[in-house]
């Protein structure tokens, strides 16, 4: 079967920043114990690859001891839990994605008058939870067109000051139709945050681009992770039959029973060698 692979698939900038962090944490410390609070990337396979070199996964920062190098996650974590952290531990290293990490201080700043943060992203994403942790007024959060709908028309944004942002892995198209609506309604009260990555609409506009040029896609990366998730809900848009799988052992022929030409893109927590491995498995199916 003919493979198109899209060029922008796997790592981005912000995750090979937090494993290279990690791993020299690891390499230099030799003996002592190292941690993440929360999981470093949203990829199975690169944590249980962490697991076996004995890097521990903290699920709350009350499991963060004094002796223990602790490295915050490429998410980012809420105020009050870094602030927790850092009085728990002496040694912690923030891998903070700088695109997560200039939305987090842009929204402290927009909002550091009391304005209310309107924010497009998944209520329970570790990085919607930092985000908002930033924001001085009150804050709310929606994740589709039609959310943003039933907000406007049940209880409106309190008064003329509003700062719309999204989490960096969002749809920018959607984000674009969110800041029409809302000015709108608002008019040049509202402040608008450019906060969505651009290495987030690379993978959106070229998943885009091989969805219209193949008979079905393959979308590789944890299922846990919103942008893989969101590469695949985009070619479904396009109407191509989309599988979503961690590794190669997941695909099954007969889901390509017809089809000649597939492609290939990858979430950004994605490593290289399974992205190699999935299109391998896809060039000998028949």
């Amino acid at each position: 079967m003919n493979v198109v692979r899209a060029s922008h698939a796997g790592f981005c900038m912000g995750v090979a920043l937090a494993l290279h962090k990690l791993d020299t944490i690891v390499e230099a410390r030799p003996g002592e114990r190292v941690a993440t609070l929360g999981e470093i990337i949203h990829n199975p396979q690169v944590l249980e690859d962490y697991a076996r070199k004995g890097v521990r996964c903290l699920r709350s920062v009350a499991e963060a001891e004094a002796d223990m190098s602790v490295l915050i996650r490429a998410h980012g974590i809420p105020r009050d839990v870094e602030a927790e952290l850092r009085r728990r531990c002496a040694r912690v290293e923030d891998a903070t994605c700088p695109r997560v990490k200039n939305a987090q201080l842009a929204i402290a700043e927009a909002t550091a008058s009391g304005r209310e943060l309107l924010l497009y992203g998944e209520a329970e994403h570790p990085e919607v939870r930092g985000l908002i942790s930033y924001a001085a007024g009150r804050s709310r959060i929606f994740s589709s067109l039609a959310e943003l709908d039933e907000l406007l028309k049940g209880t409106p944004p309190e008064g003329k000051a509003v700062v719309l942002a999204a989490q960096t892995t969002q749809d920018r198209l959607i984000f674009d139709e969110m800041h029409r609506r809302l000015v709108e309604r608002l008019g040049s009260s509202l402040v608008v945050l450019d906060t969505i990555c651009d290495a987030t609409r690379e993978r959106q506009e070229e998943a885009g681009e091989v969805a219209a040029r193949v008979q079905a896609m393959v979308v590789a990366g944890g299922k846990s992770s919103g942008n893989t998730r969101r590469l695949a809900e985009l070619a479904r848009m396009r109407g191509v039959p989309t599988v979503l799988v961690e590794t190669a052992a997941e695909l099954n022929a007969a889901d390509f029973s017809g089809v000649r030409t597939v492609g290939l893109t990858a979430g950004a927590s994605t490593p290289r060698y399974i992205i190699d491995e999935v299109e391998e498995r896809l060039r000998s199916m028949e």
